[in-house]
Formats: C-alpha cells, sequence, structure tokens
C-alpha cells in the first residue's frame, strides 16, 4: 500500500492557504483545463499539439486537422466544468452522473451512443483483460455503485479515485470514450475531498496502461496506485509555484 502521509501533508498545507486569491485561482483553472484537455485526448490518440489546444479552445479551427479533434477538445473543457459543478453539489457517483458526463465527451461526435452503454463486445486494443459481455454491463455497473456506496467510503480518497477509475474502465461501459470518462471520474473524487485534480501525462501512456493491466487481470493494483500517488503529487506543484511556496 502507498504511503499517502505526504500526500495528507501537502493536502494540509495547501488548505492552510484557503481561500486562495481569485486571480491565482482563475489563472491555474485556465491552466489546468488546458492541461488536462489536452493530455487526456493525447492518451486516446488525438494529434491536436498543447499549443494547438489552446487555440482550438479559443475557437478557432486549426488546419489540417480533423473535426472530430477540435469537438473533442471543446467537449473535454464542457465535461471539466460538469465535473466541477458536480463536485459543488457533493453529491455520490451514480450512474446519471457517469452517462452525463459521457454524453459531453462523445456530443457531435456520436450523439447515438453518447451517454449510452454499450450493446456489443468490445476487445482493448493491447490490452490482455476482455472486458465483460454487453448483456452484463448494466449489472455491472450497477455492482460497482453499489461497491462506491458500500465499501469505497473507508478507503483513503486517493485510493477511492484510483479504485473509481481502474475499476470503472474495467467494464468498459461504452463503445468508446471510457478511458476520458475514468479519467474525469478519478479527479471527481479527488476534487470532492479537496484535493487538486491530476493529470496523467501523454507521456506515461505505456506505464498507465500497464498499471491498469495488472489491476484487471490480476487484480493488482499497487502499480496504478503507485502512479497515482505520483500524479496527485504534482498536483500540487502548480499552488506552490502560484503561492510562491515550498512546501514540506
Amino acid at each position: 500500500m502507498p504511503d499517502f502521509e505526504k500526500i495528507d501533508i501537502l493536502k494540509k498545507t495547501l488548505d492552510s492557504y484557503r481561500p486562495l486569491p481569485p486571480e491565482i485561482v482563475s489563472n491555474l483553472h485556465e491552466d489546468l483545463v488546458l492541461r488536462w484537455t489536452y493530455n487526456s485526448n493525447a492518451i486516446e490518440g488525438n494529434t491536436l499539439t498543447l499549443k494547438e489546444t489552446k487555440v482550438a479552445l479559443e475557437g478557432i479551427t486549426v488546419g489540417g486537422k480533423t473535426m472530430r479533434e477540435h469537438f473533442e477538445a471543446i467537449n473535454h473543457r464542457e465535461a471539466i466544468y460538469f465535473v466541477e459543478d458536480l463536485v459543488k453539489r457533493n453529491e455520490p457517483l451514480s450512474e446519471w452522473q457517469i452517462k452525463s458526463i459521457h454524453q459531453l465527451i462523445l456530443k457531435n461526435i456520436d450523439d447515438e451512443y453518447a451517454g449510452v452503454y454499450r450493446r456489443t463486445n468490445v476487445i482493448i486494443a493491447g490490452a490482455d483483460h476482455m472486458p465483460p459481455d454487453a448483456l452484463h454491463v448494466e449489472s455491472e455497473m450497477q455492482r460497482f455503485i453499489n461497491w462506491y456506496r458500500k465499501q469505497a467510503p473507508a478507503l483513503h480518497p486517493i485510493e477511492r479515485a484510483a479504485r473509481v477509475h481502474a475499476d470503472f474502465v474495467k467494464i468498459h461501459p461504452f463503445t468508446d470514450g471510457n478511458g476520458r470518462t475514468s479519467r474525469l471520474l478519478m479527479n471527481l473524487e479527488l476534487m470532492k475531498d479537496g484535493y487538486p485534480p491530476v493529470v496523467l501525462p501523454v507521456e506515461r501512456r505505456l506505464e498507465y496502461y500497464e498499471a491498469l493491466d495488472a489491476a484487471h487481470t490480476k487484480q493488482d493494483y499497487k502499480p496504478f496506485l503507485n502512479l497515482s500517488v505520483e500524479v496527485v503529487e504534482a498536483g500540487f506543484k502548480p499552488y506552490w509555484h502560484a503561492l510562491g511556496v515550498k512546501p514540506v
């Protein structure tokens, strides 16, 4: 089990500076939305660069890029805003929330399947794990929500967020957009507990996929938990920079 003590100290330090000045909050938020959107989409094969993603979010069409790639950027930003709204409501995770996030991810891309559980079987390219049969998706998602309500509250917030991410994507309930949805769900959990949202860097994609596969095929969550702790710790860094402080 990873040592969450260091992260707990970092969170306590950041909490001591709250409420943060509005100009810092605004600046950090703009940067976060851009990096989160770029990296999450890039993991799934979107070819927009960080700067091109910024331009696309400003409503400018980038030459040589598909409309789908533009919609993926715009939709992801909208999904982040929706997640932030859910954080303010502080409601327990539900299938409605999950379907609503997914609906935003696939808006104008695949409206027929946006927010709709898959009706066909799928294979995850390059993974050893085989997602459950389409006939079992509904019951697996209900079991997932039951686990979240009954057992997840006893876990450390970082472990709970990591498990939500890994267990959701293990079910792979949608035809497309599961990865982006899972990363949004992870941050929804972290933000509800006052942690900064994390950005999984596209450069760590292979490590990320291998860690998820270990969780899915061997029930070994340690690699994914360790990766989660590292990206959570990195999520504090922009705050220290903006505040001009060096945490202990």
